[in-house]
């Protein structure tokens, strides 16, 4: 098909179909456009998509069906004998279908909205950083070790003065739980 009869086809001007043509939206077989691959460029890279020029299936009503807002909720299958990392892989490589303007819009504004909220969240302290919160128990727990390993220096004159199992054992018990409230005391002065 040619340039005008193309234009005529979508009811717009043959100046438009220059554009498309100058914009790489119009596919060539030879000097004739490919109607179906052109199309679908159209249809991919027109904010509006492409009108319908042909008589298409009957589609299902839309409804008010709800939809994700990321695509996290959609699904990922597996081809029959493809592994995980091969489904990644496809998935990294570019191998899905690509967003019409208006739902790549659309996925946009509910990314940065989610964002905007995440930031909200991080500020208001419902929300904070698992690194900050790793290294905050890391250093509680660099506290209890170097308390519990100073006990043997410190309590050793003092065990070695009990005489029975039993008084060895009351003494241990004593100096631990007296360890582990002064750490306790301590974490309490410093809420974070």
């Amino acid at each position: 098909m040619n340039q005008s009869a193309f234009a005529e086809l979508h009811c717009v001007s043959r100046k438009t179909v220059t554009k498309w043509k100058e914009r790489g939206w119009l596919v060539f077989a030879g000097d004739e456009i490919d109607v179906d691959a052109s199309n679908a460029n159209l249809k991919r890279y027109r904010r509006d998509g492409a009108p319908a020029v042909t008589q298409g299936v009957t589609q299902a009503q839309k409804g008010n069906k709800r939809k994700t807002v990321t695509q996290a909720g959609s699904e990922v299958t597996l081809a029959p004998g493809e592994s995980a990392d091969d489904a990644a892989g496809r998935i990294l490589t570019g191998a899905v279908e690509l967003l019409n303007f208006d739902a790549a819009r659309c996925f946009k504004e509910n990314y940065l909205g989610l964002k905007a909220q995440l930031e909200y969240d991080r500020e208001s302290g419902l929300v904070i950083d698992v690194a900050e919160v790793a290294k905050a128990v890391g250093n509680e727990y660099a506290k209890v070790r170097t308390r519990l390993l100073s006990i043997p220096a410190e309590q050793a004159p003092r065990l070695h003065r009990c005489k029975t199992p039993a008084e060895l054992q009351d003494m241990l018990q004593e100096v631990i739980t007296e360890a582990l409230e002064e750490l306790t005391r301590d974490g309490a002065g410093n809420p974070k």
